[in-house]
């Protein structure tokens, strides 16, 4: 969310898999629209759809490595083949359209090209209809990829260390992958350093450092904290050994409890009794749930949250009732809407942690839980009785096992835009007080009528609401938490429909922009979308979804017209 968020980076395996979601009986190869859009930026086509290739019978690689062999020229491969510049990452079937969907990994030598991947969309009869995601070009001719004499990984996680100007209490070991890195008009080698910690603060820090002459080219944390007041001392206080044990799960019975939220509120909790203790381990759902106290250290997962009567109305109770219970809402909401098994698809238990360090105003997705602190009680409340919030930042976990948008620039933007829209559609799928502002039930808990963004006006907290409006500069990595703004936008308008600079979009339902934007961000997305791909990928998942011809497919173009993004 605004202020707060982890990206989350995780390697994918070559795994074949199906796509279900939301179904529509106009969901076939004949509604893919002819598009090309163009990356001006890289000089390369960013998305490419309509009848590339005839029919041909073939297996969906073969087609995918033949379109390239043929589009070499379009796509600057120079003399290498698809086959050596492109390596298969994921194959999946889309139960929608019943086409096959390879998506790609840009190689060179044998070395991964940094944010460069490629999603394609193979119909049953063997013909390419899509083709998304943007290709570095030339890197034959790149001089600095001659050369050959690179520094150690080891070395280069020095140089970071060196960088970040502090000593850090590692919660994994550094790592250094070496990639191709395009740095402005220069690409060369580089080593992607992956630094992340919990103290002295949170951090999550990626840095790009040239594998010759070990500069740092880029850096970025993907921890965004709130405001200066969440600099409060962590209590330095852990217990290790009690996080080894008080953290496993347990065996017993599946009851049901109740307990009182961050608001007052009652909530009925499914937990587990083992012994004569009630604990906060959900065992009903697909995906496991627990819920851990960190007792004000900043211990993970800490320990598992436990009650002697299965009534969680204690006081210190309500951060873990609504850390519990909203988890449990935003996992229902992405199986029951989707058919999506937990943030990876694949069943992952969703683990938080509350009461992370004294006065800590952030909430935070560390990689494998949700982390949430108390807030300090003038800036945030306790930060877990956002029901926004939490599906927010679980969204950025679904993102990074879908689409895996790199948390930069416009993909930054994209990656926090699409966490506010599906926090605020689990809010409606909850029917808890929705509204479209984001993050209102915990953000200055003294003050009523504000909030940290606002969907349908995001100039109201000074973000912008129109592409020629945007940020510019480098700071907030690029302006992600701000730039997500012109997203936020175009999907109210698109769900509620209205006029915005002189355009006027139809409104289609907040259910239908939820199917819309679940299936770009999965299907459609690659590491670097830019806005422009996004609307493309958005328009195409309307059409497979709605027809080509659908008022849901002028819909989508209009709320983006409305915003500027062509």
């Amino acid at each position: 969310m605004k202020k707060k968020s982890l990206a989350l980076v995780l390697a994918a395996g070559m795994a074949v898999t199906t796509f279900g979601g939301t179904g529509s009986a106009f969901a076939d190869s004949k509604n893919v629209l002819s598009a090309k859009k163009y990356n001006e930026a890289v000089q390369s086509p960013e998305f490419i759809s309509g009848d590339l290739t005839g029919a041909t019978g073939k297996k969906a690689e073969s087609v995918v490595f033949d379109y390239l062999n043929a589009a070499k020229a379009d796509y600057k491969l120079g003399k290498k083949s698809a086959e050596d510049s492109f390596k298969v990452k994921q194959v999946k079937k889309d139960t929608v359209t019943d086409a096959t969907v390879v998506r790609m990994q840009q190689m060179y030598e044998g070395t991964p090209v940094w944010g460069s991947t490629q999603l394609a969309h193979v119909s049953k009869d063997g013909s390419l209809k899509v083709l998304s995601g943007t290709v570095v070009p030339d890197l034959d001719k790149k001089e600095k990829l001659k050369n050959k004499n690179k520094i150690e990984g080891k070395k280069a996680i020095g140089i970071a260390q060196q960088d970040l100007g502090f000593t850090p209490k590692y919660e994994v070991d550094p790592s250094a992958d070496l990639y191709v890195y395009q740095n402005g008009e220069d690409v060369t080698y580089a080593y992607v350093v992956k630094l992340n910690f919990l103290e002295p603060q949170p951090g999550n820090y990626y840095y790009f450092i040239e594998a010759d002459s070990g500069k740092v080219l880029n850096k970025y944390n993907t921890i965004d904290h709130v405001t200066d007041a969440d600099k409060a001392p962590l209590n330095k206080e852990v217990v290790k050994q009690e996080a080894k044990t008080a953290a496993k799960p347990v065996t017993g019975t599946n009851k049901v409890g109740t307990g009182k939220g961050v608001l007052g509120d009652t909530k009925s909790l499914n937990t587990t009794l083992s012994g004569s203790t009630y604990y906060l381990q959900d065992n009903t759902r697909g995906a496991q749930i627990f819920t851990y106290d960190a007792k004000n250290r900043s211990t993970l997962p800490g320990t598992l949250w436990a009650d002697t009567d299965n009534v969680f109305n204690a006081s210190r109770d309500a951060a873990a009732v609504d850390a519990h219970y909203y988890a449990g809402v935003t996992y229902d909401y992405y199986k029951n809407t989707f058919n999506r098994n937990s943030i990876n698809d694949a069943g992952a238990p969703l683990k938080s942690t509350v009461h992370y360090g004294r006065s800590y105003n952030n909430a935070f997705w560390n990689g494998s839980q949700m982390v949430y602190g108390d807030g300090d009680g003038a800036t945030f409340a306790p930060l877990s009785g956002a029901l926004d919030v939490i599906g927010h930042e679980l969204t950025h976990a679904v993102t990074e096992y879908s689409s895996n948008l790199i948390y930069q620039n416009e993909s930054g933007a994209l990656n926090e835009a699409f966490s506010d829209v599906f926090g605020t559609l689990v809010e409606y799928y909850d029917n808890r007080n929705p509204d479209w502002e984001v993050g209102e039930d915990v953000y200055t808990p003294g003050q009523s009528g504000d909030a940290l963004r606002s969907m349908s006006d995001p100039t109201k907290y000074g973000d912008p609401d129109h592409y020629s409006k945007r940020y510019t500069g480098t700071s907030d990595n690029g302006g992600v938490h701000t730039n997500s703004g012109i997203i936020n936008k175009a999907a109210y308008l698109l769900a509620n429909g209205g006029t915005h600079y002189g355009v006027t979009v139809n409104g289609i339902g907040k259910d239908k922009v939820g199917a819309i934007y679940y299936r770009a961000n999965t299907l459609y997305f690659t590491e670097s979308t830019t806005f422009s791909q996004a609307r493309a990928g958005l328009v195409q998942a309307a059409a497979d979804l709605y027809g080509a011809s659908s008022a849901e497919v002028t819909a989508v173009k209009q709320s983006y017209d409305a915003v500027g993004v062509k």
